[in-house]
């Protein structure tokens, strides 16, 4: 089955120096742009991380320090790669968790403001887990009986998850065939920054969900402990969680 698309969607994949959305960097990025009219572009870039990889991290997907040293970093990269996608809508496996959190880090480093608000996201893992519970390689073999060669290649880890939401919205029949639905299938939480730190809720306000004040109303928060502010921007916080915090004081401060 085809997609059925009212705009772009860009699936892509990332391999990194590690798992670490707020440290570590991307080494490879690979995006299929789908057009409504199903017409494929596709794009794949080394890039220099500018730290070094783990060699264990290396061992995973094959790219080393020596491979990317004459690479462009992501910051060289990033007006390219924001163009490719800036009308699209973004899909991944296991993506709402890690890439697109680490992808927006990256446009950060770059002073490239980056946000959702006018996207929707599809992560194709938690269609596959709500439905199958498996991995990326095993979904492949499940849903288009095909071997995944070259695993954790960003290229092919792309072209296998577009394959397997095409192969998912076959198998089923209550998947409808529409982003804004997928993305919300997908969507295995409200969150207001992309790590998780800070969350909705019931009526849909931003809580905190970590720490001592989880679960409090981050606008409270900071207006009663001003001091946590300044706390959370100098601590190891991705810098969009930090920009999302920084809102959320300037709303509160211009509603006074």
């Amino acid at each position: 089955m085809e997609l059925k698309l009212s705009r772009p969607i860009c699936f892509f994949d990332l391999e990194t120096t590690g798992v670490n959305v707020a440290k570590d960097r991307i080494v490879e990025i690979s995006i299929l742009k789908v057009f409504p009219n199903g017409n494929k572009e596709s794009k794949t870039w080394l890039v220099n991380p500018t730290i070094p990889i783990p060699a264990v991290t290396t061992a995973i997907h094959g790219i080393s320090d020596e491979k990317v040293k004459d690479e462009p970093t992501f910051k060289e990269l990033a007006s390219q790669i924001n163009q490719m996608i800036a009308d699209s809508d973004l899909a991944g496996y296991n993506s709402n968790k890690f890439d697109i959190p680490l992808l927006a880090e990256e446009f950060l480093r770059a002073d490239i403001d980056f946000d959702m608000d006018k996207r929707q996201a599809v992560d194709i893992q938690n269609i596959f887990h709500k439905k199958e519970q498996r991995t990326l390689s095993a979904a492949y073999k499940f849903y288009c009986d095909k071997e995944l060669i070259n695993a954790h290649s960003a290229s092919a880890d792309t072209e296998a998850t577009y394959e397997i939401l095409k192969a998912q919205l076959d198998r089923y029949d209550d998947l409808e065939n529409d982003t804004k639905f997928l993305s919300e299938f997908s969507t295995q939480r409200k969150i207001a920054d992309f790590a998780g730190f800070l969350h909705f809720n019931k009526e849909g306000k931003e809580i905190f969900g970590f720490g001592k004040h989880k679960g409090k109303l981050v606008e409270d928060v900071l207006e009663q402990e001003p001091g946590y502010f300044s706390w959370l921007q100098n601590a190891d916080f991705p810098l969009y969680t930090k920009k999302v915090l920084t809102a959320i004081k300037l709303r509160n401060f211009n509603n006074k």
